[in-house]
Order: C-alpha cells, then structure tokens, then sequence
C-alpha cells in the first residue's frame, strides 16, 4: 500500500541508519535511527519477502541497527540481559513462538449450511500454520526486541537516559508543525507524501475539528508520543540549569498546548497528572509510581480472566466524565469478553497470527470483533506464556528500580531514570486500552534495566560493581566516540 515514495524511504532507511552512525555518537545514533522510523516511515506499507516477517517501519530500523551494531561496531555487542529474570523472559517471549505454531496447525473452517440439507459447503478458511511458519515468527520476536536488548547496553548510562528524554522533546517538537497543519485542515499528511489514508477518517474528528496522525497508525498513538514529548520535556526543564530553565519550560508549555490540541482524553489525562509530578515531586516517588502503574497493567488483565474487574463502576465514572467516551469504553469491554472467551479456548499457548484468535461470522468469515488493547492481543495470540513474558519484561525493569529505591534509601538516583519510569508505566496503562506498544516503548524499557543492572549487580546477577556518569559507556566500559568503523 502506498505510491512509489513510501516504497523508497522504506528501502533507503538503512542507508539513513548507516549515515546516522557515522555521524552521531552511538546513543543519538541508535535513538533516531529507530525513533525517525517510527515517525516518518509510510505506516501499513512494507515488503512481503517469503519465509520472513514482513518488512515495514518498525522491523527495517530494527534490523538496520542491528546489523550495523553487530558488524560495524568497535564496542562488543551484548546482547543478552544480565538480570537472569530478564533473561529468562526474553526467551520466552522468543520461543512461544515454537508451541504457539505447533499447537495450531489445523485450518479454521467457515462453512454454510444449503438450505435445510445435511450438506457442509467450504466457503472459505484461516489456514493452520506449519512449521516452516515457525522461523518467520522467530525472527519477528526478535526485531521486535532489538531496541529493548540494544538500549539496555547503549543507552543505561546518565548521557543515553538523557538523549532519549532530548530525543523524546525534539520528536515531538518537530511533529507539532504538520500536527498543527492536520490540526487546522484536517488529516492529509499521509496522503499527501504516501498517497493513502492509514485508518478511518471519522475516528480523526472529534469535538467539531480533527485530531492528528500524520504518520502514525492512528491518533490515539500520536496524542500519547506527545504526551511523552511533554513528561520528557518537563523532566529536562527540572534538570536544567538555572538559566535556561525557563527557555525548556517554555517548550513543555507548548506541548502543553499541542497534547489538549490532540482531543485524546487518556493521555490529555496522563499529562496533566503527571507533569507536576515530574517538575516537583521527589524522584524516588516517581520511581515508586511507575511501578504501581506497572503493578496495576499486569494485574488488570489476570483480573479479567477471573471476573474480578468492575466493569459498571469504571463505566458509571467513564459516563460521569463524557457520555461518548463511556460508550467507547462498553464497546472496548464487551470486545475483551468475547476475546476473551475466545482465548479461552487455548488460554496457553494461544491461537497464532493471522487473526485467527478473532471473532468471525461462523459461515463468512467476516470479523466480528475488534481487539483494542495490547494485552488482549498478545493473549490472544501467544498465551498465557506470550502475555507473562511480554508484560513481565515490561515490568521488569520498573520493579528493579523499586526494589532499588527502597533499599537504598540514601543513594543517589538519577533525575533522568525516574522520568523515563513513568513513561514506560504510562504506556504500560495505555496498553489495556489500545495497542500502543511500540519500538519506542522497548527503547524506554531497555534503558531502565540496563541502569538497574548496573545499579543492582547482586540482584541482577551483574558481575560489576554500578556504574555510572556520561564518562561511563552504555556497555560498562569508557566511551568511544567513534562508533563505526
């Protein structure tokens, strides 16, 4: 999908990544090569090649770094998480894959009764998967898990932690122009550089305007990288020198502007909540925070399997607030119910891709129901395996963070990682309503732990003392300014 344009800036990404090595120290490197993609690669376009995950904004930065780090790089590449638990959760989430498949491989049969006669017609199916379909989905677990494994070496230290926050503001600051542009005449930026319209058009109007996307998948995912442009920004104003802080605060006050200006309530609401929070609470509660939010992401999801969550009581309060938003909610909640009992039926290991833990008409195939939410989702999908790994590796690094706080009261903490802990949180919560888990958020959850790692060596099982400073590198050892050979 897309004209000629949104073919070649996929094609030529690593050749953009590659430059950016060369150019830029390997933190602001391995950043933008990843954050740029996300933002400004066509989404829902991408190169169907056989035997191998498709091709699109999100895997092709993801490879492109890694080969680039893997063979072009003077410093060895780790890749493998010193936290044993961490460790453990990676390869799990890696090889769900192999019994997911396996345990899938009969086709999903529509067929429609002719008239009142005892004859079945095929009228169409979802075909099983086979084991030549278990190294497509291993190699997709793994891109997906390239920018948390290269954050967690390259990006723990004070100055890695620092640029994403940076990269985090200026992302956003350079998405406010054609937000603002959309904003005033409605969605067309996609259309206009990539030749197509990414989603619904009338899920981007709201309250007599148009809400954003440019190109992103959907709104709801633009309004939630500001709000994380805005904490980053308001993190940055707190640590600024005396003298420039008001110039930072003028820029959070903008993004301010441009989060309302985004219509999305959720995270209109995570803005305005946590901002205060990160110009002027003590950094030891925003870590303490973000692994509640953490707490609550994970648990919410059990909850429902157990029919512990009150739907009317969160729907009573959604209608308080805006009639339209809680019948969005009913809509998202009836969904998960019947996923739910469709997950049910393989709550372990689940049914696989191809949207073959859907809803569908029994004679059509048409879908029914739409899911909403990542964890819904991957639980569908992979299990109660792929859901603890998935969700628990998130979580990690939240939870290693607390445990730091908490037993290492006089310690310092860096201004920088309690901010990123939010972040990550946050989106953790958003993740229950809407798929928002994205390159970014893995980028944001590897930095953690790596800084965890080196902060808690006896509990992460890192065999070195904590590290820590921009002279330290992202990898425990002194930086090299130059990254590519």
């Amino acid at each position: 999908m897309g004209n000629p344009i949104a073919y070649l800036m996929l094609a030529i990404w690593p050749v953009v990544c590659l430059v950016l090595f060369r150019t830029q120290k390997v933190e602001r490197a391995l950043i933008w090569s990843i954050l740029g993609g996300y933002l400004f690669l066509p989404p829902l376009t991408e190169f169907n090649l056989p035997l191998v995950p498709a091709m699109d904004k999100i895997s092709i930065p993801n490879l492109s770094v890694l080969l680039i780090m893997l063979f072009a790089m003077r410093q060895k590449v780790n890749l493998l998480p010193d936290s044993r638990v961490a460790r453990l959760l990676v390869f799990g989430l890696i090889l769900c894959a192999v019994p997911t498949t396996l345990t899938n491989t009969d086709p999903i049969i529509f067929e429609i009764l002719r008239n009142a006669d005892p004859i079945l017609f095929m009228v169409d199916q979802l075909p099983g998967q086979s084991v030549r379909d278990i190294g497509s989905v291993l190699i997709a677990q793994v891109l997906t898990l390239v920018p948390f494994l290269l954050a967690r070496q390259f990006l723990s230290s004070e100055d890695g932690l620092r640029e994403i926050l940076l990269a985090l503001m200026v992302g956003a600051l350079i998405y406010s122009v054609p937000s603002l542009i959309e904003i005033r005449l409605s969605p067309q930026m996609n259309v206009w550089v990539y030749g197509f319209f990414q989603h619904s058009f009338e899920q981007m109007m709201r309250a007599g305007g148009f809400r954003p996307i440019v190109f992103l998948p959907h709104g709801l995912w633009l309004a939630l990288f500001v709000c994380t442009g805005l904490l980053a920004a308001a993190a940055l104003t707190r640590s600024a020198p005396p003298l420039e802080r008001w110039r930072v605060f003028l820029l959070t006050a903008y993004l301010g502007v441009l989060l309302v200006l985004c219509k999305s309530l959720a995270s209109l609401a995570y803005g305005a909540v946590l901002t205060p929070i990160i110009l002027f609470a003590p950094i030891r509660w925003q870590i303490r925070l973000a692994a509640l939010f953490a707490f609550i992401a994970v648990a919410y999801p059990m909850l429902r399997n157990f029919q512990l969550v009150p739907l009317e009581a969160i729907l009573a309060q959604a209608e308080a607030i805006s009639p339209e938003r809680a019948q969005s909610l009913g809509y998202r909640f009836n969904n998960e119910e019947q996923l739910l009992a469709r997950a049910a039926e393989k709550p372990l290991f689940g049914w696989g891709g191809w949207g073959r833990s859907l809803i569908r008409h029994p004679e059509t195939g048409e879908i029914l129901s739409i899911p909403d939410g990542r964890w819904i989702i991957i639980f569908g999908t992979f299990g109660w395996l792929g859901y603890i790994c998935e969700m628990g590796l998130l979580a990690l690094p939240l939870l290693l963070m607390w445990i730091y706080v908490r037993r290492n009261r006089d310690a310092d903490v860096s201004p920088y990682v309690a901010p990123l802990c939010l972040i990550l949180g946050i989106t953790m919560m958003d993740m229950l309503l809407n798929a928002t888990l994205t390159p970014l958020t893995w980028l944001t959850a590897g930095a953690v732990l790596g800084h965890a790692e080196k902060r808690m060596p006896r509990v992460t099982g890192h065999p070195k003392f904590a590290l820590s400073g921009a002279a330290i590198g992202g990898n425990g050892k002194p930086r090299d300014k130059r990254t590519v050979l």
